[in-house]
């Protein structure tokens, strides 16, 4: 009887297909049909591309649940391409950022329900100083002379929401050796893509989508004398040109002291110069200060005198070679680098006028205009007023002009202390050849950041933000990291 009991008739249970007939879920299934099909008749390849969209965004959202890390992948390849996306499907596409970065937090909080989450690894010095950075900026809504919280919300967004929630999000899921390796791996290739990309338009010209940019305002600060500045797929030429150098002078430091493994070093040599090819071909002025600062900072690290002294007269021989010689002055590139090297030139003239009457209205000032102040955003939210009307250029500047000298001080004091720190462990602490040189790249890169920042305002945009906040953080584990890896090595002895 019991085995007459528990005894189904496979001719009587619906599987696979037939499943299908059952009535709840045909029609479900038709609903959803007739809907999608409604949606693409009516809004034709918008509505298609927004259920494709959909689909990937809803696989994407399942995955980083599962796997956080997948966000922090994400969040890297966002950062090349973010930015150039809005020229095609003009979308508030920064906003991905903010949305990534929730969605990671949100995957954390509810795996802590099955496991413990290592929010203890975020503790850190910079994790500390970043989020003293982070308060500052959040007081700053309360600005007296802040004229939009509109322009607070998106500009303290690249300034330091976007830092503060990366970091500790790093220090807990992207902190291994095999970590800093993909990272460079995954750095190397996109920047190649940009090159690529940017070869495309100094070679044949932008596509349709770039030119309706440009004819909407870009072509102001993009088309000097008719001839076009790079920008590839990035926010702008600065940021093109800025980006190039960096990957140009960390992946030069690479190469220089990758021993064995001559695949890897080949794609390390390949990129450096990809690179460089890409800031030449930018027309950024300012780029050159990435791999000029970059290189004196490697001498420095080496604390090698024979190598200082061959830096040296290199970098001296590129000085000579820009500001004392019309050498390549046929070329519009060369000739365009050669203007950074002049004193007297018009531009810089312009912004050391700007700087001066920022100086008599800040004076009264010390916390500044308020976030968002300058730059898009004031000539967004608050045109009418001085600071929108007054270019800043610098990243710098920007800070003072929105945070007064109280923001740009601290602000200061907490790059150089990042900076300072990267720097001590290279030459002090790590035992590691390989690791010691993977963090003298970073360092030497965001000391060439840092400088090119002045003239530009790089440091806060992506992809250089995200590139930033993941160097930051291997600088500070990297004791860790060092004293992991001589563990294994002990322990395979």
């Amino acid at each position: 009887m019991n085995i007459l009991k528990n005894y189904n008739n496979p001719f009587e249970i619906n599987t696979g297909s037939n499943q299908i007939t059952q009535t709840s879920i045909f029609t479900v299934i038709s609903l959803l049909t007739l809907l999608v099909t409604l949606l693409v008749v009516k809004t034709e390849l918008i509505g298609f591309i927004g259920i494709i969209g959909l689909c990937i965004a809803v696989v994407v959202l399942y995955k980083i649940f599962v796997n956080p890390k997948l966000g922090i992948y994400l969040l890297i390849i966002l950062g090349f391409f973010v930015t150039g996306l809005a020229r095609y499907v003009p979308l508030a596409w920064g906003l991905l950022i903010d949305g990534i970065l929730v969605i990671i937090y949100l995957a954390l909080f509810f795996k802590g329900f099955a496991i413990k989450i290592p929010w203890h690894l975020a503790k850190s010095p910079l994790t500390l100083v970043v989020s003293i950075w982070m308060g500052y900026i959040f007081l700053q809504i309360g600005n007296p002379e802040a004229q939009s919280k509109e322009a607070w919300f998106y500009a303290m967004r690249g300034v330091a929401l976007y830092q503060w929630m990366s970091i500790p999000l790093l220090f807990m899921l992207f902190n291994k050796q095999k970590d800093l390796d993909t990272f460079f791996i995954l750095w190397g290739i996109l920047s190649v893509l940009g090159t690529l990309k940017g070869i495309q338009q100094f070679q044949f010209g932008v596509d349709p989508f770039e030119k309706r940019w440009l004819d909407q305002g870009g072509a102001e600060t993009h088309i000097l004398f008719g001839k076009l500045r790079v920008f590839s797929f990035y926010s702008d030429a600065g940021q093109f040109g800025a980006s190039q150098g960096h990957t140009g002078v960390v992946f030069s430091i690479l190469a220089y002291l990758k021993k064995g493994n001559f695949k890897l070093k080949t794609f390390f040599i390949f990129v450096a110069l990809t690179t460089f090819f890409g800031m030449l071909i930018s027309g950024t002025r300012g780029a050159i200060a990435v791999p000029a600062l970059g290189g004196i900072m490697f001498l420095i690290l080496k604390k090698n005198i024979k190598v200082l002294i061959l830096g040296g007269i290199l970098g001296l021989s590129v000085y000579i070679f820009f500001a004392h010689t019309t050498i390549g002055q046929g070329n519009a590139e060369i000739r365009r680098m050669r203007t950074a090297f002049d004193p007297n030139e018009a531009s810089l003239q312009v912004r050391l006028a700007n700087q001066k009457k920022l100086k008599g209205y800040l004076a009264t000032r010390p916390i500044g205009g308020g976030v968002g102040a300058t730059g898009n955003w004031g000539q967004r939210f608050t045109p009418h007023t001085f600071l929108a009307n007054t270019a800043t250029d610098s990243w710098y500047v920007m800070i003072w002009a929105d945070t007064g000298a109280v923001g740009l001080t601290y602000y200061l004091i907490m790059l150089f202390f990042i900076l300072g720190t990267g720097a001590y462990n290279v030459m002090f602490k790590l035992k590691d050849e390989w690791l010691k040189a993977q963090i003298a790249a970073l360092t030497c890169g965001m000391a060439g950041i840092m400088m090119a920042s002045y003239g530009n305002g790089v440091f806060g945009q992506m992809p250089t933000g995200i590139l930033m906040y993941v160097g930051m953080v291997f600088m500070f584990i990297a004791p860790k990291i060092d004293e992991s890896i001589r563990k294994s090595s002990i322990q395979l002895q």
